[in-house]
């Protein structure tokens, strides 16, 4: 045990931190073991972590020197915000800041930071085909993560960036699921026409970000998007008939509609699949299921990841 690496997992109760520390634990060959940092240590899900023998650490991204003292003697660090606890971009960029100034401060050898697309580097605020948010981002919940790249850059921090792509778990707990129209027909419904949306098992996240770790240096300074599988919005649809057994279909929708439904975030993620619908080739080419495979070969197409969620997924 003394000899392996620690790995200072943030978000580790979370879908992405989570993923990784499972996949270190369950690996026991990997060479590294797992530091899980959280805000709640008395959670749940922390202490199921602490069961699996995970040394799990009170750690709060608003608190510089939590993360300095969580990160202290550790090899790597798999460094993530989730927009969608405060909805906040100015928040992001606080935290990744404040984690690549732990990182650097502790001397870690490989940060994995899990960023997105800044789209604005694609459509300039200027650029009326897309509204602008909050006064200056396209698509917030992607935009402050790119930005926040630069903290890891200008402090030297020897990073891997991580892009990640659609969670296949939106259909089970973002209400993406399908829905019955007034005809009776079952249709989930996306802005991407007939474009293909790269999407992941979440765990694959984790497992993934593993492979990253265990290819020691190599990828340091490189970016490296993670998908499953690249699906239209009809591929999708059959592999949830065969799944489930009932017919469902795709509905596509303007994007200006999509923003229309009301929910939390709906023009934030209406911008998202217009981006994601309009640079196909770019946002696709940065994710390739291949490159993912031969990191993580137990990565999950979607009819996989099916097979043992369709009981999960809420039918409206």
């Amino acid at each position: 045990m003394p000899d392996k690496k620690i790995i200072a997992v943030v978000g580790a109760t979370g879908a992405q931190g989570g993923g990784l520390v499972r996949a270190i634990v369950h690996d026991q060959n990997s060479g590294f073991i797992a530091r899980a940092l959280t805000r709640d240590i008395h959670s749940d899900k922390a202490k199921a972590l602490a069961t699996l023998g995970v040394e799990v650490v009170a750690t709060d991204l608003d608190d510089p020197e939590s993360l300095k003292r969580a990160f202290e003697g550790a090899y790597g660090a798999f460094c993530l915000t989730s927009f969608w606890e405060h909805g906040s971009p100015e928040k992001e960029l606080a935290q990744a800041k404040a984690q690549a100034h732990a990182a650097q401060q502790a001397g870690v050898s490989h940060v994995i930071w899990s960023t997105l697309e800044d789209t604005r580097q694609w459509i300039p605020l200027e650029d009326t085909r897309m509204p602008t948010l909050m006064g200056k981002y396209k698509v917030p919940h992607f935009d402050a993560k790119g930005e926040a790249n630069d903290e890891f850059l200008k402090r030297g921090v020897p990073t891997t960036f991580y892009l990640t792509s659609f969670y296949w778990e939106n259909l089970i707990n973002f209400g993406m699921g399908p829905k019955t129209g007034q005809d009776g027909i079952l249709r989930i419904t996306l802005p991407m026409g007939n474009k293909k949306l790269p999407g992941v098992a979440a765990e694959d996240i984790g497992k993934g970000a593993l492979g990253i770790l265990k290819k020691g240096g190599e990828l340091i300074g490189k970016t490296v998007g993670i998908a499953g599988e690249h699906l239209t919005g009809d591929q999708m649809a059959a592999a949830l008939t065969r799944a489930i057994g009932q017919k469902v279909q795709y509905q596509s929708v303007e994007p200006a509609v999509y923003a229309t439904f009301g929910f939390p975030g709906a023009d934030d993620l209406a911008n998202m699949f217009q981006f994601k619908q309009e640079f196909e080739s770019q946002f696709c080419g940065a994710r390739d299921p291949d490159l993912s495979r031969r990191l993580n070969p137990d990565l999950q197409t979607f009819d996989q990841w099916l097979v043992q969620n369709k009981n999960r997924i809420p039918i409206e």
